[in-house]
C-alpha cells in the first residue's frame, strides 16, 4: 500500500485542482457579462501589425536572443552545480573540488548578470525607437483625418491613444516578448535536464503540466477581455476630463460643479469595477499555478523523505540527496516562469488591448484624400467658382442646394444670412475640409479635386471667430513653424494688421508667453494675432469667418482698418453678422436655407430693397434706434 502513496497523493492533488478549476471557470463565466466580450481584432492580426514596426530592428532582437542564451544557461547549469556541491559535502570529497565548483558557479552567475544588464539596455533603446515610430505614424494619421472625422472623435480618446496606449505597447517590446521567449527556453531546458537526470521524477512533474496548459489557455482569453474593458473605461475618464477641465469656467459660472462631479464619479466607479474584474481574473490564475508548484514539491519531498535523505530507488531509478536538491531547484525554475507568465500575460493582454485601440484609429480611412493624378500647384491667382454645388454633412440633409457663384481674382466677397444658412460651410468647402456630393468647385478654372490637398490649403489663409493659440510665445504662434522668417518680418506683419500696438506694450514683445488657448490675451488681441499669422504665410485667398464677432468697439476699429489693408493683398472671402464691416466688399452674396437669394454690391442690394435691405435695416435700427438716417 505504501508503494502506491505517491500515485494516491498525485491523484488527490489533481482531483482538488480539477474542482478548483471548475469553480474558477464558473465564477469567471459570471464575470463575463460584466466585462463585455465583443472581440474586435484577432491576436494574430495584432501581432503581425506590431511586428512590422519591429522588423527594421531585427538585428537588435537577434543579438538579445544570443545574449539570452547565456542567462538561460545559468538557469540550467546552476541547479546541477548545487546538486554536485551537496554530493561533495555529503561524501567528504577534497576541498579543492568544492572550491572549483563554487568558482564555476560564481563565474556563471557574474556572466549571467552582465548579460542581463546588456540585454536590458539594448531592449530599452530598441523599444523606445519602435514606440516613437508608432507615435509619429499615429499622430500623422490623425492629422490626415477630415474635419468631420475629427469632430466625431473626442479629443481625450485621441490623447489616450497617443500616450497611454503606446506606453502599454512599449512594455511589450522592452520586457514582455523577450521574457516570454526566455521563459520558454528555460522551461524546455529544465525539462531536458530533468529527463537526462531522472526520467521517472520528471514524469511525476509532468503530471501537472496539462493543468498548467489548460489554465493558461483559458485565463488568457479572460484576461484579454478584462483588459479591453479597462482600456474603454480609461478612455471614457480621460475624455471626460479633457472636455470638462477645458470648460471648467462654464461649469463654475452655471454652478454645475456637483452635477459634473456626479458624472465623473459614475465613470470613475465604472473604471474601478473594470479594474476589479481584471484583478479578479488575474488573481485566480497565479494561485492555481502556485498550488501546482507546491504539489510538485510535496511529491518530491515525500519521495525523498521516504528514503530518509539517503540514496533510494524510485521505480527502478536511483535517487540521491544531491539529485533531490537539483530537482527541487529545477521544479522552482520550471514553475517560476509559469508563475511569471501570469504577470507577463497580464502586461501582454494590456499591450494587445492598447494595440487594438491604436490600430482602430489607424483603420479609420480619411474621408478627404487626394484624387488619383492630383498635382501640386505652385501659384494661384485666387479666382473661385461654385457650379451647382450640393452638400450635406449627413446623407439626405442638404446644407447647400445648387449653389453657384463666381469670385474674380483679387475681389472681396462677403456672405451673409441667418445662422445655419450655409455661409461657413461654403468657406470650408473651398479649402476642401469636406468633399461635396454634387457639383464642382474651381480655383482659377481648375477643379480643386485635381489639386493635392496640402498644396491647395497652402494658398489659403483662414481667420476664424474662435481663434486658437498654442502654448508657446507670440512669435511661435504667428509663425506656426514657418522657417526662414526674421523677427523684423514678423513685426512687419504685426504692424500691417495693427497688432504691434499691444505687442509693443508687452515687456517681452514677441517672446511674451502664450498660455493655454491664449487665455492671457483678449478676444480682439487673439484675432489680430491670427491676422498677423495669415499675412506672414502670404496666402493668395483669405477667409474670414465671423472674425469681428464679440470684439469691443476700439479693437473693431483696429480690425476694420486691418481688413481694409488685407483686402488689397488678394482674394478675400468673408462671413460677417456685422454688416457694417462688409459695406466696402466688391460683392455681397445673401444665403438662405442653403440657396443664394441675392447677389450684388452693398448699394445695389440696398436699392433692391430685398432680404439684405431688411437685415441691414434691422441692424441699423438696433444701433441708432431709428431708420430715418438710413433714408
Amino acid at each position: 500500500m505504501r508503494e502506491n502513496y505517491p500515485i494516491i497523493i498525485i491523484g488527490a492533488v489533481l482531483g482538488v485542482l480539477s474542482i478548483l478549476f471548475i469553480m474558477a471557470y464558473m465564477s469567471i463565466r459570471k464575470q463575463k457579462e460584466a466585462i463585455g466580450f465583443d472581440r474586435n481584432m484577432k491576436d494574430g492580426e495584432i501581432t503581425k501589425r506590431l511586428l512590422r514596426y519591429a522588423k527594421p530592428y531585427w538585428k537588435s532582437f537577434v543579438l538579445v536572443l544570443c545574449i539570452m542564451l547565456v542567462t538561460v544557461s545559468y538557469d540550467i547549469i546552476a541547479p546541477i552545480l548545487m546538486g554536485e556541491i551537496v554530493e561533495i559535502i555529503k561524501d567528504d570529497f577534497p576541498l579543492s573540488h568544492l572550491v572549483r565548483l563554487v568558482i564555476i558557479y560564481g563565474v556563471v552567475l557574474i556572466a549571467s548578470l552582465i548579460c542581463t544588464y546588456v540585454q536590458a539596455i539594448i531592449l530599452q533603446k530598441t523599444g523606445q525607437k519602435i514606440i516613437s515610430h508608432i507615435r509619429q505614424d499615429l499622430f500623422a494619421h490623425i492629422e490626415s483625418l477630415s474635419h468631420n472625422q475629427l469632430s466625431s472623435i473626442p479629443v481625450g480618446k485621441l490623447v489616450t491613444r497617443v500616450t497611454n496606449d503606446t506606453a502599454a505597447i512599449s512594455m511589450m517590446f522592452t520586457n514582455i516578448i523577450v521574457n516570454l521567449v526566455k521563459n520558454f527556453f528555460i522551461v524546455i531546458g529544465v525539462l531536458v535536464a530533468m529527463l537526462c537526470l531522472n526520467y521517472m521524477l520528471t514524469i511525476m512533474v509532468l503530471c501537472f503540466v496539462p493543468f498548467i496548459v489548460l489554465f493558461t489557455v483559458v485565463f488568457r482569453k479572460f484576461l484579454r477581455k478584462a483588459y479591453r474593458k479597462v482600456k474603454d473605461g480609461t478612455t471614457d475618464v480621460n475624455t471626460f476630463l479633457s472636455e470638462n477641465l477645458s470648460g471648467m469656467k462654464i461649469i463654475q459660472i452655471f454652478n454645475r460643479e456637483q452635477a459634473k462631479k456626479d458624472d465623473f464619479d459614475k465613470k470613475n466607479k465604472a473604471l474601478g469595477r473594470s479594474k476589479r474584474g481584471e484583478m479578479y481574473v488575474f488573481g485566480i490564475f497565479r494561485p492555481l499555478v502556485y498550488m501546482l508548484y507546491v504539489s510538485s514539491v510535496l511529491c518530491l519531498l515525500y519521495l525523498s523523505g521516504k528514503g530518509y535523505i539517503k540514496d533510494f530507488s524510485f521505480l527502478g531509478q536511483t535517487v540521491t540527496s544531491g539529485l533531490v536538491v537539483t530537482f527541487y531547484s529545477y521544479i522552482n525554475k520550471f514553475y517560476n516562469p509559469i508563475q511569471n507568465l501570469a504577470e507577463q500575460f497580464n502586461w501582454l493582454q494590456s499591450a494587445f488591448a492598447s494595440a487594438e485601440k491604436i490600430f482602430t484609429i489607424f483603420d479609420i480611412e480619411p474621408d478627404v484624400v487626394d484624387d488619383e493624378g492630383a498635382e501640386e500647384v505652385n501659384e494661384i491667382r485666387g479666382e473661385v467658382e461654385f457650379r451647382d454645388v450640393w452638400f450635406a454633412y449627413k446623407q439626405g440633409e442638404w446644407v447647400l442646394k445648387g449653389v453657384s457663384f463666381k469670385v474674380e481674382a483679387g475681389q472681396t466677397v462677403a456672405f451673409v444670412g441667418a445662422t445655419g444658412s450655409g455661409k461657413t460651410t461654403i468657406l470650408s468647402l473651398i479649402c476642401r475640409n469636406y468633399d461635396i456630393q454634387k457639383g464642382q468647385i474651381l480655383i482659377d478654372g481648375r477643379d480643386i479635386r485635381t489639386i493635392k490637398i496640402s498644396s491647395l490649403r497652402s494658398h489659403f489663409g483662414q481667420m476664424l471667430q474662435d481663434v486658437f493659440l498654442f502654448s508657446g510665445t507670440i512669435r511661435s504662434n504667428v509663425l506656426l513653424g514657418k522657417e526662414g522668417v526674421s523677427d523684423e518680418e514678423v513685426m512687419e506683419a504685426c504692424r500691417f494688421v495693427n497688432a504691434d500696438k499691444f505687442i509693443n506694450r508687452l515687456s517681452l514683445g514677441l517672446d511674451e508667453p502664450v498660455r493655454d488657448r491664449g487665455n492671457n490675451f483678449s478676444a480682439g488681441q487673439r484675432q489680430l494675432l491670427s491676422f498677423a499669422r495669415t499675412i506672414v504665410h502670404k496666402p493668395s485667398v483669405m477667409i474670414l469667418d465671423e472674425a469681428t464677432a464679440n470684439i469691443d468697439t476700439e479693437t473693431e476699429i483696429l480690425i476694420q482698418n486691418s481688413l481694409e489693408k488685407m483686402m488689397k493683398v488678394g482674394t478675400m472671402l468673408m462671413v460677417a453678422h456685422r454688416l457694417s464691416t462688409i459695406r466696402h466688399a466688391d460683392k455681397i452674396i445673401v444665403i438662405s436655407d442653403g440657396r443664394i437669394i441675392e447677389e450684388g454690391s452693398h448699394e445695389q442690394l440696398i436699392e433692391r430693397g430685398g432680404a439684405y435691405y431688411t437685415l441691414y435695416k434691422i441692424q441699423f435700427i438696433k444701433s441708432f434706434g431709428s431708420a430715418t438716417a438710413m433714408d
